[in-house]
């Protein structure tokens, strides 16, 4: 079992001063000075005592056209997983054709069915269906 450590209040706020002044680089170098093992335990003292302007802060700066080329990247991504489900769906129901014509007794072969094709059933199908309904 881990040993818990506690630190005193004092101590933390001695810390979070050294930070403040510059005497440590990062929350990372006060706590292997001090011997300190927990890796997020000064950052932690730091955003306690109201001190998270020490801490590095990660900012995302976009201009105009980096986001409207995300959102036509995001589109895209949309559109292509839209058209693999739909590829899915299409031989999901052609091999239920398949099964179901063979199941009926088809007397010709599997080739001759497949080249048929006709009659298989797609979503493109099914979708310009619907649409002709409304």
């Amino acid at each position: 079992m881990k040993d818990c450590v506690r630190y005193s209040e004092a101590f933390k706020l001695q810390v979070v001063r050294e930070l403040e002044v510059g005497r440590h680089g990062s929350c990372n170098a006060a706590a292997e000075a001090y011997g300190i093992r927990g890796h997020k335990t000064v950052r932690g003292w730091v955003e306690r005592y109201g001190r998270s302007h020490l801490l590095g802060k990660v900012m995302r700066v976009e201009t105009p056209a980096e986001r409207s080329e995300l959102r036509k990247a995001k589109d895209r991504i949309r559109e292509l997983e839209q058209a693999l489900c739909d590829a899915h769906l299409d031989l999901r129901l052609s091999d239920a054709y398949l099964t179901l014509a063979c199941d009926l007794g088809w007397k010709g072969s599997v080739e001759e069915l497949k080249k048929k094709g006709g009659g298989m059933p797609s979503t493109e199908r099914c979708r310009t269906a619907k649409e002709r309904r409304r």
